[in-house]
């Protein structure tokens, strides 16, 4: 029998307390353990140093500091800590740069209890919550303006993936268009223990947290382009 992944430790980092609470009794119902408030990004950043959390769910808009100043002192003290940004809108702007940071996805604030608890398990353990729907769009409208913003050239190549086999740049690519595990071994006829190895690789490859960094690779080297859709 396959023993079930250990809940992760939550830290809640937002200005409204009635959030906070909402999200503490959500999670404390479906097992999870929440060690600690934040009511800023500087609050947020002194408990994650105390309490060392396996995921933080953190509010882009705070005062004092917001969530992405707060997210990136988190994430260069704590490398393997997981950051889901939560926001009010699915494209606010700050969403893809804490992306880029090193964030491993987001969510609205008015997401399903359940949703919620399976996004925090999720991105526990080590995964990136990538909701098609919302993610790609504001990849895809945020790479469009760097792009329109960059005097029409196409973007540089990432140094790193001449690293890369062909065989994993088709991989990134398609992770790039939002491909999971099981829909990259279908679409390559491969296993997925060889996706997987495929993907490890990538990211040891080109220094990456996550599938959310994948996504923002391949957009900004060019290899998915806006508007691509797959095959």
């Amino acid at each position: 029998m396959t023993t079930p992944e250990p809940a992760p430790r939550v830290l809640i980092a937002d200005d409204q307390s009635l959030v906070r609470t909402g999200f503490r009794m959500i999670l404390t119902a479906r097992g999870i353990e929440v060690a600690g408030e934040a009511a800023d990004g500087a609050e947020a950043v002194t408990a994650a140093r105390r309490l060392r959390p396996d995921v933080v769910l953190m509010d882009i808009r705070m005062p004092t500091m917001d969530g992405l100043q707060a997210a990136g002192h988190i994430l260069r003290e704590q490398p393997a800590c997981r950051v889901i940004m939560l926001t009010t809108f699915d494209l606010d702007r700050y969403v893809y740069a804490a992306l880029a940071l090193g964030a491993s996805g987001f969510l609205l604030k008015d997401v399903t209890a359940a949703h919620l608890a399976a996004a925090v398990r999720l991105v526990g353990t080590g995964d990136a919550l990538l909701a098609p729907s919302i993610t790609r769009r504001l990849v895809e409208r945020f790479a469009a303006d760097h792009r329109r913003a960059a005097s029409g050239e196409p973007p540089a190549v990432h140094r790193d993936l001449a690293s890369l086999t062909p065989r994993e740049l088709e991989v990134l690519t398609l992770m790039g268009r939002g491909l999971s595990n099981a829909e990259l071994a279908r679409a390559l006829t491969l296993t997925e223990a060889t996706v997987k190895t495929h993907v490890a690789r990538i990211f040891a490859k080109l220094a990456l947290r996550d599938r959310a960094q994948a996504v923002v690779v391949a957009y900004e080297t060019g290899l998915v382009v806006p508007g691509d859709r797959d095959e």
